[in-house]
């Protein structure tokens, strides 16, 4: 009997999976061909995947993969494992807006307040301000994930320290330092993208971070830019970060020594 599905009420579920490659296995003839077709049934099924090598002795494979349904993720997962691949290490988070998203009436305050609009005008710039919200918060829910060269990820929580306590703030404060903290990033737009996910709850830090980039310079470029920033520097704290090369599951069987 197939398991229920299990689907958040906002936004997708998103699974980064990290794998060590039996060796002994790998090279059996068809080895690789159940995780090739995990993949490809995962995708049928309306979900994404991205698989990569990994960079460093962390492990030997990567494969992020999301979408709407957690118990298919699960089950995907177990099909990997039934490959020659043994899975050490995992983060588990869903896809969200983020709270500090600015409302239509603080974009309307500001509009008359910084710009001196009113009446029609008005009205024509905050309806394309509304456009590019709702295009920016489709993406941020359910992201379609690009086919970049490099991917980078690291879990990150805010802290909780007697002299830097994020959650003792208020919400304003906390919206005026992120606001910081998106200027920065839209300074990268078309050479990077950052997809954030929500983990309070789920797993041991607070969000999970992936970048994908062409270019792994824009990547170190971007974390250290934005070590400055003080949601970063004051409050943040950082896990382990993974880097690796994104590639096509055959090309990334081939390159850890799985043959397919």
């Amino acid at each position: 009997m197939s398991t229920a599905s299990v689907e958040p009420s906002i936004g997708w579920g998103v699974l980064h999976l990290f794998f060590t490659v039996d060796h002994a296995r790998a090279a059996e003839k068809g080895a690789g061909k159940q995780i090739v077709d995990a993949v490809a049934s995962l995708e049928a099924d309306g979900h994404q995947a991205l698989t990569f090598t990994v960079l460093g002795h962390k492990a030997d494979l990567g494969v992020m993969a999301l979408g709407p349904d957690l118990a298919r993720l699960r089950a995907f997962q177990q099909e990997l494992a039934g490959g020659p691949l043994t899975l050490v290490d995992s983060y588990v988070s869903l896809t969200e807006l983020s709270e500090y998203t600015t409302t239509e009436e603080q974009e309307r305050v500001r509009l008359v307040d910084e710009e001196g609009l009113c009446g029609a005008e008005l009205d024509e710039r905050l309806a394309v301000w509304s456009d590019r919200m709702a295009h920016y918060q489709e993406h941020r829910i359910h992201p379609q994930l690009p086919r970049k060269k490099v991917i980078s990820f690291y879990p990150m929580s805010k802290r909780r320290e007697a002299d830097a306590n994020w959650y003792a703030q208020p919400v304003e404060e906390r919206r005026r330092i992120m606001a910081g903290h998106a200027r920065i990033g839209r300074t990268y737009a078309g050479r990077i993208v950052q997809l954030i996910t929500g983990s309070v709850g789920l797993d041991d830090w607070e969000w999970g971070v992936t970048l994908l980039a062409d270019d792994p310079v824009t990547i170190k470029e971007i974390v250290y830019e934005m070590r400055f920033d003080e949601a970063s520097a004051r409050y943040a704290d950082f896990g382990p970060f993974v880097t690796g090369l994104v590639a096509d599951p055959l090309d990334a069987l081939a390159g850890v020594g799985i043959t397919s």
